[in-house]
């Protein structure tokens, strides 16, 4: 099914690759899908509710139907649309949802039951016997939900997580980004260009155009050359930007080594959040199908991707193809297939005044009522002028119009709006603070408009960002409009599919409309209509219309669904990165663990810390009598404790102290400069969060301590409150947990071990209990602070982390010299327990401030 060209692929290589066992050969660039399909296979995988065959319907990563299974064991990855999946030498590749094989699926029996599987089929059903649910009802479920299946192996092929900040964001490369980076490069603004496929271009690189009398893959390699040039645009492939949130921040996700064979190192994606302080989308638009009975045939395709096949990777999506379409764009398809020497069957227009010429039957005003074919199309049926006829043909190219990939700007809440002139829906301007719209995305369907849009757009934003853009002159180019006249379904028997994964038609929403779901989300929950993996970019437009329809009134009052992050599907790997094993839960030492490890100390594990339970001395047999001599050791003399672990938290701004008093339910408004406070924090509900101290470092400086247990939940609490409760606060959080060592030093010697340790003499009254002092040691600044948590005479002494260790190595040595030495965990414990003190391990979310 190969035919000349192919702007995408690399014929002089050529490479082997498994489907289902069977192997196949494709070249460089091409996807699974065009590989597949240029050997001729029909069947790519089974819908999910009644295994019905499903072919390849789209080309891009909206694709509802081809599903795969790639590799084996722990790199096994299910449900990889295969029209995103690009080969490589050695792939193995395996559809799925179907038992024991692809063409011989047992489970398509369930479509024998389809009159009774309807919308809220499980609903209706599942009631009664109430017994029935977990011994029967849910195991059957369960087992067959689902589509591809996991290894149950993890996951250990390496993923990246990754940050980017830039002036202007542009999503997609299609004619309207292209220029758009352009622009603010040469305006001097920092540019990351976004684009989910392997070559820039978009739409135009499925197209037989010219731009400016040359071929319009001539014209997006001239760009792509200058853009490349510049030191101020990154330029980033397979990336496809899945979410946008607050404050100009955006989700973005990599494919960097799924294409590569032999990746060595690289991670398989990488998960991106970028910061931009603008950002525009040019991310085009998804084409929409019509429903008639047997609409989800192998071989019914959308035309622009039938179109897309031919000039991107030079293949025939069929050896005799029918177009059915209600605009001007699917014309396209019939003429570039016919002047590529595809037999075109018919050109069936529903428009009456559609005018089309070319070498093969034009049937205007007319509809395709039926296909034949199970496994592959045959044929399809005809309605026109009152006359029915059949057509043979493999492939049925279908357009129903086009939706702009609009879905971004919905992210943070807002609707679209309703264009009759398109019949589509269209970005609500602002929708989004700092993020505008552009080409057909924004509705703008023609190769001249989007490239007019894309620079106007432009320049509004460096003019927003304060930067001059430079002038435009437009290329020549197609400025065709579709000329659209709005078809949704034709009536007829049989089933019309609206969500081809899924199993969802047209009677499935009018039964959902006469049962009084009358809200889109209603029915979309009702019938699961859009919850493929495609999530309703392909259909779920075409059913609004349906239900606008059953329930009398026009799109725009049913509008569409919400739309949600991921705007394509991410993979928990690469959300999660690098959190595998200790990295998903680190092991986190304190400067002074290899000190206490070689003196024999077993080690705890403390919230994600490890910390020192006792030391042993020789004699000791058990671990009580190391803690009660440790207990008995400070009482009398004098200990040295790690407590490095201990969360600490520096709060800064002008309105830190009364951000403070609002944090703890003491006031620390009034706490003097030097002096410090003990803090309790509270829950909501009025529990124990957590305690600590409070010391002031400055009028709006202090330092936060919290439990070794609780650092992370109580840094989340103080930014929830800051960014929530008291966003008006000037106030900045900084976490120094890991940036300083501190030990204490308790028991009637403490004071002359502080003084052997710091340069100079510290006087106990000029350090009274609960203040601070800055100090020197070993020609470096620490804190030290009089506190204690054991009744004794107490200190606990800050120095920088890097010096921590070999402070402890001395500090340990000084003790013992007085007759005191180290203590751990359990006699800190017993001490604070006598003093009155609760442990955090007491703290259990019942634990009150009268407590």
């Amino acid at each position: 099914m190969r035919l000349d060209g192919g702007n995408d692929i690399d014929r002089a290589k050529k490479l082997r690759f498994t489907f289902d066992g069977r192997s196949h050969e494709g070249y460089s660039g091409d996807t699974l899908a065009s590989a597949l399909l240029a050997g001729g296979q029909r069947l790519f995988g089974r819908s999910f509710k009644y295994h019905r065959p499903r072919g390849v319907f789209t080309d891009g990563a909206h694709e509802p139907n081809a599903l795969a299974t790639i590799g084996r064991g722990s790199a096994q990855t299910p449900n990889v649309r295969a029209t995103v999946q690009e080969i490589y030498q050695g792939l193995e590749a395996r559809s799925q949802n179907r038992w024991p094989s692809l063409a011989h699926d047992v489970m398509a029996l369930d479509d024998l039951f389809a009159p009774f599987l309807g919308a809220g089929f499980y609903y209706k059903t599942f009631m009664w016997p109430l017994a029935a649910w977990e011994k029967l009802y849910e195991p059957l479920i369960r087992r067959a939900a689902g589509l591809g299946a996991l290894s149950g192996r993890a996951e250990r092929a390496p993923h990246e997580k990754a940050w980017a900040f830039c002036d202007l964001l542009i999503i997609g490369a299609g004619p309207a980004g292209l220029v758009a980076a352009l622009q603010a490069a040469r305006a001097g603004a920092d540019v990351i260009l976004a684009e989910e496929k392997p070559l820039l271009g978009g739409q135009l690189r499925g197209e037989d155009e010219v731009i400016d009398g040359a071929p319009a893959v001539a014209w997006i390699a001239r760009i792509e050359a200058q853009l490349q040039q510049m030191d101020n645009v990154r330029i980033m492939r397979r990336t496809t930007v899945t979410g946008v949130y607050d404050q100009g921040t955006y989700a973005a996700l990599e494919r960097t080594a799924l294409h590569l064979a032999a990746p060595d190192e690289a991670p398989r994606e990488t998960f991106w959040r970028i910061v931009a302080r603008r950002a525009l989308v040019c991310a085009g638009a998804h084409e929409r199908p019509i429903a008639f009975a047997g609409n989800d045939v192998p071989g019914v395709m959308l035309a622009g991707a039938v179109r897309g096949y031919r000039h991107r990777y030079g293949v025939a999506c069929g050896k005799r193809v029918a177009i059915f379409c209600n605009n001007d764009d699917a014309h396209r398809t019939a003429r570039d297939l016919a002047a590529a020497g595809v037999d075109v069957a018919a050109v069936i227009d529903s428009r009456p005044d559609a005018r089309i010429s070319g070498d093969f039957p034009v049937f205007a005003g007319g509809l395709v009522q039926r296909t034949y074919g199970r496994k592959g199309l045959r044929a399809i049926l005809v309605r026109h002028g009152g006359q029915t006829l059949r057509i043979e043909a493999d492939c049925l190219a279908v357009s129903g119009g086009w939706n702009p990939a609009l879905h971004l700007s919905c992210h943070l809440g807002a609707k679209p709006l309703w264009n009759p002139a398109i019949a589509a829906f269209v970005p609500l301007p602002g929708a989004v603070p700092g993020l505008d719209v552009a080409g057909a995305s924004s509705g703008v369907f023609t190769t001249k408009g989007a490239i007019k849009s894309g620079a106007y757009r432009a320049r509004l934003m460096l003019e927003s960002l304060g930067l001059k853009s430079p002038r435009f002159t437009p290329p020549r180019a197609d400025d065709s409009p579709p000329n659209l006249m709005p078809l949704w379904q034709v009536p007829g028997h049989g089933r019309a599919w609206l969500d081809l994964q899924n199993d969802v038609c047209v009677k499935d929403v009018e039964l959902a409309a006469r049962e009084n779901y009358a809200s889109g989300e209603h029915v979309k929950r009702y019938t699961t209509l859009g919850m493929a993996p495609d999530q309703g970019k392909t259909g779920a437009v075409t059913a609004m219309a349906v239900l606008a329809d059953a329930t009398g009134r026009d799109v725009a009052q049913v509008g569409v669904t919400t739309y949600r992050p991921p705007y394509s599907p991410v993979t928990i790997a690469a959300m999660g990165s690098d959190g595998l094993g200790h990295r998903f839960a680190p092991e986190r030492l304190s400067p002074a663990d290899a000190v206490c490890r070689n003196m024999g100390a077993p080690m705890a594990e403390t919230g994600l810390w490890y910390r020192p339970l006792y030391f042993t001395r020789p004699g000791e047999s058990h671990w009580r009598q190391s803690c009660d001599r440790e207990v008995n050791m400070v009482r009398a003399k004098v200990g040295a404790c790690d407590v490095s672990t201990l969360g600490k938290i520096e709060v800064f701004g002008k309105d830190a102290a009364q951000y403070l008093d609002f944090i703890y339910a003491n006031r620390i408004s009034n706490l003097a400069v030097g002096r410090m406070r003990y803090g309790l924090m509270l829950r909501e509900d009025g529990f124990v969060m957590d305690d600590g101290t409070c010391a002031r470092l400055g009028r709006r400086h202090f330092l936060l301590t919290t439990t070794t247990g609780a650092a992370e939940d109580v840094l989340s609490h103080l930014e929830f409150v800051h960014q929530c409760l008291r966003p008006e606060l000037d106030v900045m959080i900084l976490p120094v947990t890991d940036q300083w060592a501190q030990y204490a030093f308790a028991g009637p010697l403490a004071l002359e071990l502080v003084n052997m340790i710091v340069e100079g003499n510290v006087i106990k009254e000029k350090i009274p209990f609960m203040s601070w002092l800055p100090v020197m040691v070993s020609g470096t600044r620490a804190r030290l602070f009089r506190v204690s948590f054991s009744g004794e005479l107490g200190f606990e002494l800050a120095v920088p982390a890097a010096m921590g260790e070999s402070l402890f190595r001395v500090a340990v040595a000084l003790a013992e010299g007085l007759g005191g030495g180290a203590y751990g965990l359990e006699a800190m414990n017993v001490l604070r327990l006598e003093k009155g003190f609760l442990t955090h391990a007491e703290m259990d979310g019942r634990t009150s401030a009268d407590d």
